[in-house]
């Protein structure tokens, strides 16, 4: 299981279109890891539907602070390594850092992740 972080609200000025355009990049690059046989997940999959769910009212506000890492973080406890992927972001770089603190593999190419099953 491989989660793949990028970059959500960096230089996104939390525009929804900016924010969706990040979360289909982490998506794009998700489905060419399930295709190589991999089962990639995004912190996103998971944080979004939560926060909508709990009332959140946007990026920042008290719910998102909340869940949205936490999220991520608890999920990449369970992933055997992290694709970091996209530009700046603080919250991927933090999913890097704990990946690494764990001795979990982190690529930041997808063409340096090893086929699955391997």
């Amino acid at each position: 299981m491989i989660l793949v972080a990028g970059p959500y609200r960096s230089g996104t000025g939390d525009d929804p279109a900016a924010l969706a355009a990040n979360v289909r990049a982490m998506n794009e690059t998700a489905l060419t890891l399930f295709r190589a046989g991999h089962l990639p997940v995004t912190g996103e999959a998971l944080a979004l539907p939560l926060l909508e769910t709990a009332g959140s009212t946007g990026p920042g506000d008290p719910l998102f602070e909340e869940l949205f890492h936490p999220v991520a973080e608890r999920l990449l406890d369970r992933c055997d390594a992290v694709l970091r992927i996209g530009g700046p972001s603080e919250g991927a770089d933090r999913m890097v850092t704990r990946a690494r603190a764990r001795g979990k593999d982190v690529y930041t190419r997808i063409a340096d992740v090893p086929e699955a099953g391997r």
